[in-house]
């Protein structure tokens, strides 16, 4: 049996050769919509931690059962108070971390 070393390649590397480097249309297009996965995601997941329907958290947010399946679907740009209020919902606490990137501000 042949001994062969198998090349590595980082996942940065690989999202920058078929998605595109950061900062450019597709990347950012791409980064977004993988957020809205990420914060459906972990609604799906909160919602059933505790032990809540679709239309339950829909009756503590205000909102309708389907609107709470898009958005734990990524299917909807869902407002941000919306979202907030869902986390709200689940007696969960949001952090957000803005950072600028490789820019100058300049007041005058």
């Amino acid at each position: 049996m042949e001994n062969r070393k198998l090349k590595t390649t980082s996942l940065d590397v690989l999202i920058d050769k078929h998605i595109g480097k950061v900062g450019t249309e597709k990347r950012d297009a791409f980064e977004y919509e993988l957020q809205l996965d990420i914060i459906g995601e972990t609604i799906k997941s909160i919602r059933k931690e505790r032990n809540l329907t679709q239309e339950q958290l829909g009756e503590l947010v205000g909102v309708k059962k389907a609107q709470i399946s898009k958005i734990e679907n990524s299917l909807t740009d869902a407002r941000f108070e919306t979202i907030l209020k869902v986390f709200k919902a689940l007696n969960a606490k949001v952090n957000f971390n803005v950072e600028l990137m490789n820019q100058n501000l300049v007041i005058n």
